[in-house]
């Protein structure tokens, strides 16, 4: 696959730049194939791009009805709760667009059994996504999945919730 690097002179101008790279890719899927999966990332360095997709011109150009919203990981927190991933796209994207709540897929990562969360979760997940996206904490975790962790050598399992 072709590198394609760039450089912006600021973060408001990265994440304009990716909400329009993202709004594009989510177009073309459903002009493709009907439909999009996307999976969202986690954390803080999402939300200015959540934040763009969100508002105009983007907005009216993504096919929301189209959509089919899953996450990548999720904190063992509560939907409410300040830290789940869940609650930051939500607030900046997911409760701001014209998308069927039908259409959004939620990891339960508040579950008491963890293990049987991350199975439901995984029966949820369509064969293929057409959008994945990663981010990358200081110490190099994406998708909560920590440098040096058991969960690294998971060769059968599809998906699940974070620590």
């Amino acid at each position: 696959m072709p590198s394609d690097r760039r450089i912006f002179p600021s973060r408001a101008e990265l994440a304009q730049a990716a909400a329009e790279y993202l709004a594009g890719v989510m177009s073309a899927s459903v002009a493709a194939r009907g439909r999009c999966a996307v999976a969202l990332a986690g954390g803080r360095t999402p939300r200015p791009v959540y934040e763009r997709l969100a508002e105009p011109p983007l907005v009216t150009r993504i096919p929301w009805q189209a959509l089919e919203i899953f996450f990548g990981d999720e904190r063992a927190v509560a939907p409410e709760d300040p830290n789940s991933n869940y609650r930051m796209a939500a607030d900046s994207l997911l409760d701001r667009v014209p998308l069927e709540p039908a259409r959004v897929h939620r990891i339960a990562a508040e579950r008491p059994d963890r293990d049987q969360a991350a199975r439901d979760y995984e029966r949820l997940l369509p064969e293929r996504l057409d959008l994945l996206l990663l981010g990358m904490g200081a110490e190099g975790h994406t998708a909560s999945l920590f440098p040096g962790a058991p969960a690294l050598a998971e060769r059968r399992r599809r998906g699940g919730p974070g620590q």
